[in-house]
């Protein structure tokens, strides 16, 4: 619960429903259940398999393998990446806060209500946001003071059956709408032209991996918590994709029916769900509920998903320095409030920041972590040693070169991809950019340090 709780974001609730209604419907989750399977699963499980071969975060399980040094730093690439992603993520769980909160008031059922100008007033109020995504970190952060058996675990163990059984609830209201089958149809029905299209691989690929959070660290920090006796193959594979496609596919039934049944756009992405569906909740019969449901199960994928992504900061913070697990809470939530503050105050340097973490942040985590598994451990090794270790599901030699090649290599592709695609926005110069700076930064950082340390004096018995 914890794992699905923390993948599964608000990319399944708007985002999963158009990329599919834009890429060829059934044609595009032909595609998407395909590569979760061969590519995504495997990946996770490699990533899992570290955190709990290692029992260390994401820091210590490169410094476990490579020792201290260089190496340390390409383990604080990956945590300044997550980070960096929380830092644009907070203010989207801040929009579904306010929405809920009016949704509870019952605003958008008030007389002349326009719901394109009041979310342009709201994300025109600086303040507003901003005390929002203030809010946002001090609930993510009283929830990791506790742990992840008294924090997280206890908190996601109801808040996904609760997400369940809110969006199902909206999606057998939105299936008795007129036009529902339109909806579902645009969804679902395969445009089998699509199956040669380039885009829709590209598009299928990236929903696949990103929905499931592989490379994140996520798995590996979750991972380094669980005893020899855990299944990592079903648990950190298999019921985590299922459970985050299950979602996903959820999302479709809650929203497409209701869009089409009022004459909607459906492929307007985050506005889908902050304007679009706001306009159609009072047209419907108890829409007050619905729209309250609705919400409500956004408030909770969100907030998971802002849960698992801080922990892993917390748990390397606090393993790789003497700071208590409260102080790195503050520490890892300070950060990220402190780099989000711009994201909150303007959408369009939020979206800059998800353009170059999403693209190129994120396929350089995803890589660092499967080289490792893949070449310094060997794949084969972890295979066989751990992998299969108590697992009630057999993982055969098909993926040793799954983890040692076809994933690295389709990152390496998605990063260069987007960067030709891309090469006359400012935003993929930056984005790849940033991220060379930022992984020579760490290794040359972490050797310095590393270094000071060893050419510090030995302590003697007796001496000052």
């Amino acid at each position: 619960m914890a794992l699905v709780g923390a993948v599964v974001g608000s990319g399944n609730i708007w985002r999963m429903p158009y990329v599919a209604g834009m890429n060829g419907g059934g044609a595009f989750l032909v595609i998407y259940l395909a590569l979760l399977y061969l590519i995504a699963v495997p990946g996770l499980m490699a990533e899992t398999f570290l955190g709990r071969y290692t029992q260390s975060g994401v820091i210590g399980a490169f410094k476990n393998f490579l020792g201290e040094g260089w190496s340390e730093g390409l383990g604080l690439v990956v945590v300044i990446v997550n980070i960096g992603l929380m830092s644009y993520y907070a203010p989207v769980i801040a929009w579904t806060i306010y929405y809920l909160a009016h949704a509870v008031l019952g605003t958008f059922y008030q007389p002349g209500f326009d719901p394109t100008a009041f979310w342009a007033a709201f994300s025109g109020s600086p303040l507003l946001v901003v005390g929002l995504h203030t809010l946002v970190a001090v609930l993510v952060g009283f929830v990791l003071l506790f742990g992840i058996s008294d924090g997280i675990e206890r908190v996601v163990k109801w808040m996904i059956p609760a997400l369940v059984v809110t969006l199902s609830a909206v999606a057998i209201k939105g299936l008795t709408l007129p036009g529902a089958m339109e909806g579902l149809a645009f969804a679902f029905n395969p445009e089998w032209q699509y199956m040669t299209d380039a885009n829709t691989w590209i598009a299928a690929l990236g929903q696949a991996l990103f929905s499931t959070g592989l490379g994140w660290g996520i798995a590996l920090t979750y991972g380094s918590y669980l005893g020899e006796s855990d299944d990592v193959p079903l648990g950190g594979g298999l019921i985590t994709a299922v459970g985050n496609t299950s979602i996903g596919l959820l999302a479709i039934f809650t929203v497409f029916p209701a869009v089409f049944a009022f004459g909607l756009e459906p492929t307007t992405g985050a506005e889908l769900t902050f304007v679009s569906l706001v306009s159609i909740f009072p047209s419907m019969t108890g829409g007050y509920i619905w729209g309250l449901l609705f919400f409500l199960g956004f408030l909770f994928a969100t907030y998971s998903s802002g849960l698992g992504i801080t922990e892993v900061g917390v748990t390397t913070v606090k393993e790789e320095t003497r700071l208590t697990r409260t102080q790195s809470v503050i520490a890892v939530v300070g950060a990220w409030w402190l780099l989000g503050i711009p994201s909150a105050y303007s959408s369009e340097f939020l979206g800059w920041m998800d353009f170059m973490f999403g693209n190129f942040g994120l396929p350089l985590a995803t890589l660092m972590i499967l080289i490792l598994v893949g070449w310094v451990i060997d794949s084969k090794r972890a295979r066989i040693l751990d992998l299969n270790h108590n697992s009630d599901v057999y993982i055969g030699s098909y993926w040793d070169p799954i983890i040692k090649y076809v994933i690295p290599t389709v990152m390496v592709f998605i990063m260069g991809y987007y960067f030709a695609t891309n090469i006359e926005d400012p935003r993929a110069i930056s984005g790849l950019a940033l991220m060379a700076g930022l992984t020579i930064g760490s290794v040359l950082l972490m050797q310095f340090i590393r270094r000071g340390k060893t050419n510090e004096p030995a302590l003697t018995p007796g001496g000052d």
